[in-house]
């Protein structure tokens, strides 16, 4: 029995879409006083969602070529800037219901001033943010840390999604800001790819020129299953997995997949493990204690999970204890505001800590912002991230 699928959140996102539009038009006829604006106005809006409904019923024999990417991206651009016009229109009529007074034309121009500064900042996201990486640091310090690692560096980058890209000399800038940090050990914590192993074929000679002394290490990501499009059968969804591993290989990098190596310095070692993806939502392959099979309690441990829910409902209570896990996966949502003090994304209602390091039960995750970018593409104020983490020996 097929389940039925109900029509409301549809009818309701339209209505909402209808009276975004009416109450942005009301306080355009403000400062226009053509009498073309309202049809105007009426045919763009119009034309943009019939241009996306177009690229949608194209997916099917195109895929998203660059004709969905412009319709998606005018639309959600046309989108976020009415409802900040909107918002700066109904701060201005919120004293007008006591007062009773007119539109305040000062108030409508500095609306639409902020309509025409948040379609720059998508332009601004989609052309340059993207490839706005930066290098974000962390010193850690741990009372079980070896003294031969005390000083220990380790850079970290994820989600890659390299289907995305579209830029290779800003690529490489980010593969040279990466070695430029010389650190000990490189990590990447999933999504080299957005759905095929393909993808990262034209970037394996960029990727693979990240080094560090004591190698590069890696994971997969919910993405990396390919579980998000339609294969022809099981075998070839199989096929692509395994041809991803092979290339995880070519990049010169040591897949981690519920196992651990130790990383050795003289006498002493560290353990670094790595999980397959286990996130809610997201897929739960990972089996944890598959992956520290054989390893002390004393042991120093660093963990690469791609998604952060596994540390909330897994590592920060495991029995072995892991004093370190590094995982990727929010992006951050490409979209959100870290200055003056602020630190805000839209993914905080799905993930209440997405980004950076966060401490708890003696144990420590480090969520990287993403070294790539998917769905939109762009980022603004939230910027691709290298972490650098130096580990210390607690004093």
């Amino acid at each position: 029995m097929k389940r039925k699928i109900s029509l409301l959140p549809f009818v309701l996102f339209a209505i909402f879409i209808f009276l975004l539009n009416w109450y942005v038009l009301s306080g355009l006829l403000i400062i226009s006083t053509s009498s073309l604006t309202t049809p105007l106005f009426c045919l763009f809006i119009i034309a943009a969602i019939g241009a996306l409904f177009l690229a949608i019923r194209r997916m099917s024999a195109h895929g998203m070529d660059l004709f969905f990417k412009v319709s998606s991206h005018l639309l959600l651009t046309l989108f976020a800037a009415e409802v900040v016009v909107s918002l700066f229109l109904f701060a201005g009529d919120v004293p007008r219901i006591f007062t009773g007074t007119g539109r305040n034309i000062y108030w409508v121009d500095l609306s639409f001033l902020m309509f025409l500064l948040t379609i720059v900042l998508f332009i601004y996201g989609m052309i340059f943010g993207k490839y706005n990486y930066q290098v974000i640091n962390h010193v850690l310090y741990f009372d079980e840390l070896p003294d031969k690692f005390d000083g220990f560096k380790l850079a970290q980058i994820s989600d890659v999604h390299a289907g995305s890209f579209n830029n290779p000399a800003a690529v490489q800038r980010g593969i040279n800001l990466i070695n430029a940090q010389k650190a000990d050990l490189f990590v990447f914590t999933g999504d080299l790819v957005n759905n095929k192993a393909e993808e990262i074929k034209p970037w394996i000679s960029y990727f693979s020129q990240i080094k560090a002394p004591y190698g590069q290490f890696s994971i997969l990501g919910n993405h990396d299953y390919g579980d998000y499009i339609k294969w022809e059968n099981d075998l070839e969804k199989a096929k692509n997995l395994q041809q991803l591993k092979a290339y995880h290989q070519e990049l010169g990098f040591n897949l981690l997949l519920d196992n651990h190596v130790e990383i050795k310095k003289e006498e002493q070692h560290i353990i670094l493990a790595g999980v397959e993806n286990w996130g809610l939502g997201f897929g739960e392959r990972g089996d944890l204690p598959k992956a520290l099979a054989g390893t002390g309690n004393s042991e120093f441990k660093i963990l690469l999970s791609h998604d952060p829910s596994h540390w909330e409902e897994q590592v920060k209570v495991f029995s072995n204890k892991i004093h370190l896990t590094l995982a990727g996966h929010t992006h951050g949502m490409q979209f959100g505001l870290e200055a003056f003090g602020i630190k805000w994304s839209p993914v905080k209602y799905r993930y209440a800590h997405w980004a950076g390091i966060k401490s708890e039960n003696g144990r420590v995750l480090n969520i990287n912002r993403g070294f790539g970018f998917l769905g939109f593409s762009g980022r603004i104020g939230i910027w691709p991230e290298i972490t650098v983490i130096e580990l210390k020996k607690t004093v």
